[in-house]
């Protein structure tokens, strides 16, 4: 481990503190091998390479095909593989589960791994409905009572340019954030000819764009405000309503993209703007923060830059900057790469599972909580509201 901190004292899962009895390594079970299942692998096969974490160890992947998921387990760095996540919930060696499974199975096995005393750590959004989201969040709180700690997978916070203009906003240098435009751009859906899936039927998926993507945007402007929101209106719409599937064309049951104004408790104001058809976008998170004294410009697409804006220095100086954030100042970066060598989209899955693994450690409650993302499903639940009524104000609970 390249980390200088000391390494961190082992505590009993059960207890208040959070951990295992004995020293002995956490055993971890991943849920889905696709897509998530593939980068939380790849978080956890090398979190202990570069930082100080509990010992852990990759005991099961878990998937519905024996074949694919034993392939995947051998790729990934699994020790096994299994087909019944109910099973391995019931097994004393596993002490974390963590869900990349689709959202509609989210609500189901969290649960269930709450109540079996497991940390639990699930992928965005929380769940497919506002209903399933509050549960969640019941069961979590009831779980932390107990010392079993739960996560919710908002990666974009641990891109260092964006954790970096968190501290930058907190630290006062924007002064009042008046304004915010939020925009997530992908065009993977373009050709009206691609195929059906299950992320475009809404008894899995929820919804489109605006559960997949929007909730990341929605999450970073309350991550980097700090803020509420109050009221939201909202529209949706479905460019392409019918897709090629096994048997035929399926119809599409949710939105290619939506848009948003979100009014926060502060008074500042953002708009949003979700699309998986924006020709030419392929993975486009883009961030700008506007404040009375100074804004905030960011681009996933450039990963490790930042752009700021000091408005307090005199006129003839002022204009935006453009900061590499790859200093060991800067968040995460310490543990990775000298000056100048830059990180990429995988490492925020890293440091996800390094924040993880620490406050399950230390027993304390890691964020961003089930209660973080049931804020951003209820703004979700506001926007498909404001849709389905044409543009009404629908005023947010802030519960």
């Amino acid at each position: 481990m390249t980390s200088s901190s000391p390494s961190p004292q082992f505590r009993d899962v059960t207890s208040p503190k959070g951990t295992n009895a004995g020293n002995t390594p956490l055993g971890v079970a991943a849920i889905g091998y696709a897509f998530m299942g593939k980068a939380h692998s790849n978080a956890w096969r090398n979190v202990a390479s570069f930082f100080d974490v509990p010992a852990f160890e990759q005991k099961v992947l878990v998937g519905r095909d024996a074949e694919q998921v034993a392939e995947a387990a051998v790729k990934y760095g699994w020790s096994e593989s299994a087909t019944d996540w109910r099973t391995v919930l019931e097994r004393d060696d596993i002490h974390i589960v963590d869900i990349c499974a689709p959202g509609w199975m989210h609500a189901e096995i969290a649960t269930a791994a709450l109540e079996a005393g497991k940390h639990v750590l699930v992928e965005k959004p929380l769940a497919n409905t506002l209903a399933e989201a509050e549960a969640m969040a019941d069961a979590a709180r009831a779980a932390r009572a107990r010392g079993v700690q739960s996560m919710i997978g908002f990666n974009y916070r641990r891109v260092p340019a964006l954790a970096l203009a968190k501290e930058l906003i907190a630290e006062g240098r924007l002064g009042t954030v008046r304004h915010v435009r939020a925009a997530y751009l992908q065009d993977w859906l373009v050709d009206a000819d691609s195929p059906m899936t299950w992320r475009l039927n809404k008894e899995t998926a929820g919804s489109g764009a605006l559960g997949d993507i929007a909730s990341h945007t929605i999450d970073q402007v309350l991550f980097l405000l700090g803020d509420t929101v109050t009221e939201v209106s909202g529209r949706l719409h479905t460019f392409v309503d019918s897709r090629p599937g096994a048997d035929g064309p399926e119809r599409v049951t949710v939105d290619d993209a939506a848009w948003a104004t979100l009014i926060l408790a502060s008074g500042a104001v953002a708009s949003v703007e979700v699309s998986r058809m924006a020709t030419g976008q392929k993975n486009s998170l883009k961030m700008e923060i506007y404040g009375d004294k100074g804004s905030i410009l960011f681009d996933l697409e450039s990963i490790n830059e930042l752009g700021f804006l000091d408005a307090t220095a005199p006129v003839r100086e002022q204009g935006f900057r453009r900061i590499l954030v790859n200093e060991p100042e800067h968040p995460y970066m310490d543990a990775w790469w000298p000056q100048g060598h830059v990180i990429g989209w995988e490492h925020t899955f890293t440091h996800e599972i390094r924040d993880f693994l620490r406050a399950i450690d230390a027993g304390t409650p890691p964020s961003p909580s089930f209660e973080d993302g049931l804020a951003v499903q209820r703004v979700l639940a506001a926007i498909e509201e404001s849709s389905d009524a044409k543009s009404a104000i629908i005023q947010v609970s802030t519960r």
